[in-house]
């Protein structure tokens, strides 16, 4: 399977630039396998491994495991330490890890700088679960006085109110109603 990891990834590049899987023949010049039978060997261990499946008018698409990714013990964030060699120590899907609930799950791009002290910044993706209710405590997407935002839910003084995590902004307190629109349960940035 040593080949194998490195076959797959070579898919993998392949899918994020296309978006699609190639066909069989061109499996083989990509990875750079002369005979259709050592593609279909290929193919056939990754199916087994759950890497690819096959439509009903056989083409490929990606398997359940197609967007694992090799996940190690962690770095330092604090003083450095001596480096260890990097070794995969478990797999890791994203999608699974920040979406526990699919259904019911919207990302949302932020916009503003209420919630850094969250270490929730501008354009990051928060990962909202859409419920009608939420915990004191939790970071939520509600509607208030015709406006979403994305605040800390408090109480105060036995109201609820909708706290920033930046102290540049005022404390939300709704004057007429307020809507939870959903509970943030994750997020994401990317670094271009």
């Amino acid at each position: 399977m040593a080949d194998d990891r490195q076959y797959l990834a070579r898919l993998q590049d392949y899918y994020a630039r296309h978006r699609v899987l190639p066909s069989y023949a061109r499996v083989g010049l990509l990875v750079g396998l002369n005979s259709k039978a050592s593609v279909a060997g290929l193919v056939q261990r990754l199916k087994t491994e759950g890497y690819v499946e096959s439509t009903p008018d056989r083409r490929l698409k990606p398997g359940r495991r197609f967007f694992e990714r090799p996940m190690t013990e962690s770095v330092q964030a604090g003083l450095p330490t001596l480096a260890p060699d990097i070794i995969a120590t478990d797999t890791i899907t994203i999608d699974e890890r920040l979406i526990p609930n699919p259904s019911i799950s919207v990302l949302i791009k932020v916009k503003g700088d209420s919630m850094i002290d969250a270490g929730i910044q501008e354009g990051d993706l928060v990962v909202v679960e859409k419920r009608g209710s939420a915990n004191i405590g939790e970071i939520v997407v509600a509607f208030v006085d015709n406006e979403f935002t994305l605040k800390r839910l408090h109480k105060e003084r036995g109201r609820i109110v909708l706290k920033p995590e930046n102290r540049a902004y005022p404390v939300i307190r709704p004057k007429g109603e307020l809507e939870i629109f959903g509970v943030v349960v994750g997020q994401f940035r990317t670094y271009r």
